[in-house]
């Protein structure tokens, strides 16, 4: 089992491995001592699959552990839901050395620590990501919140989890669908900051085997690691895990949150490439070698979306500073850059 250890304003621990799950009582120990009480937050697609294994864990660790388990899906992830896991806490007792515990994918794992951070103005969270998404970005980082009707993760709180646990087994049960859509998050990572993982993903020719899949989730970690620990409240250089993002959630919220995260995203770096060689700042031959990654790993890299749609939804972008817009750019393969742009300036950008 791997550790890789994140430098934040917590430090914590992302143990990942082949049945690391079945260390979580023990290291619920470890990291919260005084716990007494376990609030399990999970949804009604992996309920099934790991739920009675996760609470006989923490059972035999000695907690006296409950369940909430939403329906499945983005469309859950509102304020009713919060509601319901914080009136759930209250009701059992929960204190302040009591914990949440985030069991499943990114939508899972962002709503598990915002109702963590905010109940009692903050109890731990401990993130058992179940998806390649999450493992690889949304339980990692102290990212948290939910969507309103006018963007994704419009509210929402910094948060970083006691520990996160990434049981490599869990993603041996996704559908092949919801494995593609966790590629559009680790080939961002390729992308933006690492060339080695591109070739690494390039070479594999779309074949990913158990131990590959571990490599790859711990580079996607480390990576994530190097820049949480540089910019931990997305201030500067942490802008460039957006990459793809400006666009792909506004695809995202357009269509009802109907269209999976990874997807969209995987369009919005497609839209962006396409729109960089056209401006003559990323090379024709560099942004062919991007989408034919994508391609590979049978991700999409258009939309009908038009750039007028673009630009307009993007201004409720959480990366909007005033009346710009920080929209991150690929220059070549390992290399991103954050350039500042007016809604103008970023429909011009798109409509070259």
């Amino acid at each position: 089992m791997r550790s890789i250890r994140i430098r934040a304003s917590r430090e914590y621990d992302v143990l990942i491995g082949r049945d690391a799950s079945l260390a979580l009582g023990d290291e619920i120990r470890r990291v919260c001592p005084d716990a007494v009480k376990a609030l399990i937050v999970t949804e009604t697609n992996i309920a099934p699959l790991y739920l009675d294994g996760i609470k006989e864990v923490i059972d035999e660790a000695g907690l006296d552990v409950s369940s909430y388990v939403f329906e499945a899906g983005e469309k859950s992830k509102n304020i009713n839901e919060i509601a319901g896991m914080w009136n759930q806490m209250a009701e059992a007792g929960f204190t302040r050395t009591d914990i949440v515990i985030g069991l499943g994918g990114g939508v899972t794992t962002d709503m598990a620590g915002f109702a963590a951070a905010t109940f009692l103005r903050g109890i731990n969270v401990i993130q058992v990501p179940t998806s390649l998404l999450a493992m690889v970005d949304a339980a990692v980082g102290g990212k948290t919140g939910i969507d309103i009707p006018k963007g994704k993760n419009q509210v929402g709180a910094f948060w970083q989890p006691a520990l996160v646990i990434e049981d490599t087994a869990f993603l041996k049960t996704l559908p092949e669908e919801v494995f593609t859509e966790g590629m559009g998050e680790v080939t961002k990572y390729a992308f933006i900051m690492d060339e080695k993982l591109y070739s690494v993903l390039e070479k594999s020719g779309g074949s990913i085997t158990d131990e590959l899949l571990e490599k790859i989730v711990a580079a996607c970690v480390v990576d994530k690691a190097g820049i949480i620990e540089e910019d931990e409240n997305d201030n500067g250089r942490r802008q460039i895990l957006n990459f793809g993002h400006t666009v792909g959630h506004v695809i995202e919220r357009d269509s009802g949150f109907t269209k999976p995260h990874g997807i969209c995203v995987a369009k919005g770096m497609g839209i962006i490439i396409d729109a960089s060689v056209r401006e003559g700042t990323l090379d024709k031959d560099e942004a062919e070698k991007m989408k034919d990654l994508l391609k590979l790993y049978k991700l999409p890299v258009t939309d009908e979306i038009t750039p007028a749609q673009i630009a307009e939804g993007a201004m409720n972008d959480k990366k909007k500073r005033g009346s710009t817009l920080s929209v991150i750019l690929v220059d070549k393969i390992g290399n991103a850059v954050i350039r500042k742009m007016t809604k103008e300036e970023f429909l011009k950008f798109l409509s070259i």
